[in-house]
């Protein structure tokens, strides 16, 4: 793997973060790289970089400079985890985030083409219904537990989500 090609795909992990993409894989030829940003928290996102460097590190080099590309993933890999879980650690103080309590797919609307439930910057009263996740044709009225203001949805309309995956993050009154 080439620098051009390392930029390549620093630059696709930033934008599939400032996308909020819960889930992303590539093949590509020899290369398998899978990205999950599923609770957006400073851990995670860590944890899937770590696991992305020591991909790249065990990928055959190609390349004839392959002794100054073996030590490229893991700065790749400290550089961007180092800047987002500070971010993250600062603005996720004091959250609330609401979980999903079943598994099923993730709606921010009542129907396709509908307003959503609610939109980042709302207010919200604790017992109100800010989304739906279905479960075996069943539509399931997700209610938010706290009162507070909406900072983040976490999940992708049309998104399958897992029992007590992140949905939204709530700052309380």
């Amino acid at each position: 793997m080439n620098a051009g090609q390392l930029q390549s795909l620093k630059d696709l992990i930033e934008f599939l973060k400032q996308s909020e993409v819960g889930e992303f894989e590539l093949e590509q030829d020899d290369l398998k790289v899978r990205l999950s940003f599923a609770g957006h928290g400073s851990s995670a996102g860590s944890a899937d970089l770590g696991q992305l460097a020591r991909l790249l590190q065990a990928m055959p080099q190609t390349a004839p400079s392959a002794a100054s590309q073996q030590n490229a993933p893991a700065q790749l890999a400290t550089v961007s985890a180092a800047a987002p879980a500070a971010a993250a650690a600062g603005e996720q103080a004091g959250l609330h985030t609401v979980k999903s309590p079943i598994v099923g797919t993730f709606y921010e609307a009542p129907s396709p083409g509908a307003e959503p439930f609610v939109k980042v910057g709302e207010q919200v009263e604790a017992g109100q219904v800010i989304c739906i996740v279905e479960a075996m044709k069943l539509m399931n009225e997700i209610e938010c537990d706290v009162a507070g203001e909406v900072v983040k949805r976490l999940a992708n309309s049309g998104q399958p989500v897992e029992y007590g995956q992140p949905l939204f993050e709530v700052r309380p009154r």
